[in-house]
């Protein structure tokens, strides 16, 4: 069995086919963001190195910064312990969040304290 089909066979997809993809900066562990793919769109970012992804709303695949030219190149790719969520370590060029931040996580307070509940 080779690598790609290990690694694909390994990767559990949710009831509609699709796995959440976290998007981390490789140089500052940052987490730029949080997409979907399916299987297609998993297996075109290994083949090609830039991240592809599955839009729910569209329900089609997209390359990220294809129109916005804000790209991520994809370095290496991990699964979670469950096989359930897949790692991107990416070169992020421009903002990662369609909103013009560079992260998707960089709006509104960096910390909300969870109250002591014990």
């Amino acid at each position: 069995m080779s690598q790609l089909s290990e690694f694909m066979s390994r990767a559990r997809f949710n009831a509609d086919g699709l796995i959440p993809a976290i998007a981390q900066d490789r140089e500052t562990d940052e987490v730029l963001m949080l997409a979907w793919m399916d299987a297609d769109a998993l297996r075109r970012t290994l083949d090609t190195g830039q991240a592809t992804y599955f839009s729910r709303s569209r329900q089609e695949q997209w390359i990220k910064g294809e129109t916005s030219g804000n790209t991520q190149e994809v370095l290496s790719v991990r699964l979670d312990c469950d096989g359930d969520t897949v790692l991107l370590a990416v070169n992020q060029t421009g903002p990662a969040c369609h909103t013009g931040q560079r992260s998707c996580f960089d709006n509104g307070p960096s910390v909300v304290p969870v109250e002591d509940v014990s």
